[in-house]
């Protein structure tokens, strides 16, 4: 705001500088100057906290008057201005009411292209008239207001096009565009809205950087949080080389004498996930070749193996594993069969697939496992379009 009110202002020259810290910084509790309401908002970008922190006026004044129409240019000036108060003679809006607005990062950020250090900031602007504002990060967050700001403590200093906005009476921070390495910061008080653009490029290093610190302490002591870990980096395409460790830690033993790996279908089918991502498609053959054999695998496992090589292309050896999942549960005539069937379809044998399809209509269970969306809807629409084909 361009200036307190009036019983603020009286209170800024009359008592020590204690006693006009408002609601934040007072030794006693008191009303925040004004009514203007201390607010908080903060949102995670992956694993980086951005949280911004504020006092938010209203457009109607404590008083009652309606200053919609008089809050930019007048009530909140353009440019920079002299409050009358502090040391500084040139001051941006202090982007709130009664002390600094303040941002802070958990981590290293960038904020509209401009690497900003963890920390915390306070949060400026300045407005013009015409053409973009500008958002000013400063180094020094402890002010009151912007009466102390100076320069020399810039940041940041990025310009911003305005946007009109539907009516909101209280001053709001919130965020939009919410993705895993970015967000878009906005203000937005009576008819406007002004965004800041916060990125954060290296989330995914971030959290690699954070599972390793978990690893090496309570969680590590269970197999399936190394599972997991490697399963995540295959998702997101990184640290695949280490992945590959996690993977094994899983199997064999994540921590000596101490954490127990479990050999199954689960932990060897990650693995091969791993492998394939690394491009190693033999290996990653092999490891599920013992997979689909370990005691204890069911045939929807099985199934969801051969519709993955199915998806990259690999008829053969979908085939090759739905003849295995047939082999090894021959009393399941229902989820083999639909493997089969598809597995057939693909490789263009038309009779053989039919065939497949209807045995499996036949013997459709109670409760459809999930791993089939659509369930027999789609297995006899399937079936219907294979007898149109003349």
């Amino acid at each position: 705001m361009t200036s307190l009110p009036t019983i603020a202002a009286a209170l800024i020259i009359a008592l020590p500088l204690h006693a006009v810290y408002g609601q934040n910084r007072s030794e006693i509790a008191i009303p925040p100057n004004g009514g203007n309401q201390q607010a908080e908002v903060s949102q995670w970008i992956g694993l980086v906290k951005v949280t911004v922190t504020y006092h938010s006026p209203k457009v109607h004044s404590a008083a009652g008057v309606d200053r919609t129409g008089h809050i930019w240019g007048e009530l909140v000036q353009f440019g920079f201005f002299d409050d009358g108060f502090g040391p500084s003679h040139a001051t941006p809006w202090r982007a709130g009411a009664n002390e600094s607005t303040t941002i802070s990062f958990s981590h290293d950020v960038v904020v509209e292209g401009t690497p900003i250090k963890a920390g915390t900031y306070a949060l400026f602007l300045e407005l013009e008239p015409t053409g973009p504002w500008t958002w000013i990060l400063s180094t020094n967050s402890s002010g009151w207001g912007s009466f102390q700001y100076d320069v020399k403590n810039d940041a940041l200093r990025a310009a911003v096009t305005t946007q009109e906005a539907p009516y909101t009476e209280y001053l709001m921070y919130g965020f939009d565009d919410r993705r895993l390495n970015g967000a878009v910061l906005f203000l937005q008080w009576e008819r406007k809205r002004v965004p800041l653009r916060i990125d954060v490029p290296n989330t995914k290093e971030l959290y690699v950087a954070q599972i390793r610190k978990d690893l090496l302490s309570w969680p590590g002591f269970n197999y399936q949080n190394w599972q997991n870990a490697a399963q995540m980096c295959v998702a997101l395409n990184i640290n695949l080389e280490e992945a590959l460790v996690w993977a094994e830690k899983a199997i064999s033993e994540p921590f000596r004498n101490a954490g127990a790996g479990r050999a199954d279908f689960s932990t060897y089918q990650t693995k091969a996930l791993v492998l394939n991502a690394l491009g190693r498609i033999a290996d990653a053959d092999t490891v599920m070749d013992v997979a689909v054999r370990f005691p204890g695998t069911d045939a929807p496992s099985i199934y969801v193996y051969g519709m993955r090589m199915l998806r990259n292309s690999r008829n053969a050896r979908a085939m090759e594993i739905f003849r295995l999942n047939r082999q090894r549960h021959p009393d399941d005539k229902f989820v083999t069969a639909i493997g089969l069937a598809r597995g057939y379809a693909a490789t263009g044998d038309k009779k053989s697939a039919i065939g497949e399809y209807e045995l499996a209509l036949r013997n459709v269970p109670p409760v459809v496992p999930p791993i089939l969306p659509g369930g027999t809807a789609q297995v006899e629409k399937e079936l219907r379009a294979l007898k149109d084909v003349k």
